[in-house]
């Protein structure tokens, strides 16, 4: 089984045993000794994984840290575990005073289902406030993977992954301040942006103008790049046609039972399937045209709708389902509108490609 394999196989394995896990211990014997066997190391083996590893902090007897890893008789990651229905935001200054008496550069606070990575990249020996890396185990991405394999005992190099800490924790931050000035950008972020295209003075007035102006073309920015990201994804994918049939090719959409399907509902499927494509996977979405609706699906199944679409009458119209069946529609102006209803076309999407989460597959 392959490295990230495993580590799904994992966050499987948590999301359906949490529930019968009511103590720190069994948290660290159900979720976080297979981590740490995933990661290659022997957690019998007194060389390698050591329990309850003594971490004295000045005059204060007793301490012991939950893990600490070994190679090569040096320690290198200690490990604090908390049961996993506890809040890690309340745990990390009794990591912060055994990192100061181990000599190992990596720690991590984990419940067994949110972890975190903490090195001293901004104070020798000083463990950094912020982790330079989190992940859930029950999301697990590439990019996760390819980070936790540094970590691995057959690769781990402590040069290595510092060097790469550093990226790693900025970048995260740096994406975090971004996220936040393009949902709810900051007078300073709106100033700044009015200064590049407004000819005169930025005052007040002029600035609260520019404060919706600025959320709106950030908005339709980032739409036009999943549209046209998806829209290349589709065009790559698609087989070439012969000249002889682009004739034939044209009248496809409109079927012998007067079913036309049109340009615009064509478009909002690939505006659904844009929005879906970093939850569930793109080929599970479909459609069926009706002369009633054009209906979006999940694996081509009447009873897994995801929304429906009414647009052939003077008012459009995006029908959505919540958890207990109900319908719901709801006006739309034009058909990118239909970004703006993407929390509730996720939760429906996930219902369906979750079932073992509780979820109904019945509309």
């Amino acid at each position: 089984m392959d490295f990230i394999d495993r580590l799904r196989s994992l966050g499987d394995r948590v999301g359906k045993l949490k529930d019968q896990v009511n103590t720190e211990e069994a948290t660290k014997n159900a979720f976080i000794m297979p981590f740490l066997s995933a990661l290659g190391y022997d957690v019998f083996n007194p060389m390698q994984v050591v329990p309850e590893y003594v971490a004295d902090v000045g005059i204060k007897k007793g301490e012991k840290v939950d893990y600490c890893i070994f190679k090569d008789e040096k320690p290198i990651i200690i490990i604090e575990c908390k049961h996993w229905k506890e809040n890690l935001d309340l745990h990390n200054s009794q990591l912060h005073r055994y990192f100061h008496v181990v000599k190992a550069r990596f720690a991590i606070l984990t419940n067994g289902i949110d972890y975190r990575l903490y090195s001293d990249l901004e104070e020798s020996n000083k463990m950094d406030e912020k982790p330079f890396f989190e992940f859930n185990i029950q999301n697990v991405s590439d990019h996760v993977s390819s980070e936790l394999k540094k970590f691995r005992l057959e690769s781990f190099d402590e040069e290595s992954i510092l060097a790469n800490a550093s990226d790693l924790k900025y970048s995260k931050q740096l994406k975090e301040f971004v996220s936040k000035e393009l949902s709810q950008p900051s007078e300073e972020f709106v100033r700044y942006i009015a200064k590049q295209v407004y000819p005169g003075k930025v005052t007040a007035k002029i600035l609260d103008q520019f404060k919706g102006i600025t959320q709106k073309a950030i908005k339709q920015l980032i739409n036009e790049m999943i549209s046209d990201r998806l829209q290349l994804a589709i065009d790559q994918n698609r087989e070439v046609i012969p000249a002889e049939d682009e004739v034939a090719t044209k009248e496809v959409a409109i079927e012998d039972d007067g079913i036309e399907t049109t340009e615009e509902e064509l478009k909002g499927f690939r505006i659904v399937q844009a929005i879906l494509a970093a939850h569930i996977s793109m080929d599970s979405v479909t459609y069926r045209d009706t002369k009633s609706y054009f209906g979006i699906l999940y694996e081509d199944n009447n009873r897994q709708p995801i929304c429906r679409l009414h647009l052939n009458r003077s008012n459009k119209y995006l029908e959505l389902f919540d958890e207990e069946k109900n319908k719901n529609k709801v006006l739309i102006e034009k058909i990118e509108d239909i970004y703006e209803y993407k929390d509730a076309l996720i939760k429906r999407a996930k219902l369906y490609a979750a079932p073992e989460e509780g979820a109904t597959k019945e509309a």
